[in-house]
């Protein structure tokens, strides 16, 4: 049965998950501070105290949470733990911006959790690619051009439904620097169009295939 998330008339609330710099946090908060996403961020979870984004989201003044794995016994407690935290926080839409560690998606937030991932799903995706090891690949195999994929995340890796997918060339100068460089351009512009088309009520999602739609009535 096709399914439509309802049209928010209200800033769409974010939960940020993250594993490393959190650069898709501060995309993310870029653009809505200066008005091109209309969303809040009442929520930031850090697989990992250390990390840069750690302390990013402390510059920003977000509320962060640490809930690394190794502190629980299996994936479902972990998982337990990040998507009580949300609830906690009335979330609307979770986001995975590189977060590394394998959670279980609850039923009540299926279709409600998004993940960003530097290739052209279905190319180059799946478990093990990730950050610059899908680049690398991309240049090995000689692609022509690459790009990004926002999907609803279910519980396999990059396996979800596709909202939205944006093209960059491969250039013949490229190393895998410069190409996620100009592939990460391009997530700064998809994952905002991905939380407005959520937040709007344009999407249908039936299956593998989402359809972007004239807004539901609320």
């Amino acid at each position: 049965m096709p399914t439509h998330p309802p049209k928010l008339d209200r800033p769409v609330r974010l939960a940020v998950l993250i594993s490393g710099g959190g650069t898709t946090l501060l995309n993310l908060v870029e653009k809505i501070r200066s008005g091109q996403l209309v969303a809040e961020v009442p929520l930031v979870i850090a697989s990992r105290a250390d990390c840069k984004g750690v302390e990013r989201s402390a510059a920003l003044e977000l509320p962060c949470e640490v809930v690394s794995r190794r502190d629980f016994d299996s994936v479902e407690a972990f998982s337990d733990r990040i998507f009580g935290l949300c609830r906690d926080a009335d979330i609307d839409l979770v986001i995975l911006g590189g977060f590394l560690s394998l959670i279980r998606i609850p039923d009540d937030f299926a279709d409600r959790v998004m993940n960003i991932h530097p290739s052209l799903i279905p190319a180059f995706c799946g478990k093990g690619f990730h950050g610059h090891h899908v680049h690398e690949a991309v240049l090995a195999r000689g692609t022509r051009v690459s790009g990004c994929t926002v999907h609803f995340a279910n519980n396999e890796y990059d396996a979800g439904p596709i909202i939205v997918q944006k093209v960059v060339p491969v250039l013949d100068s490229d190393d895998a620097d410069a190409l996620a460089s100009r592939v990460f351009d391009a997530e700064c512009e998809a994952y905002p169009e991905a939380i407005r088309l959520f937040a709007s009520g344009s999407l249908t999602i039936d299956g593998l295939r989402v359809s972007h739609n004239p807004p539901m009535s609320s």
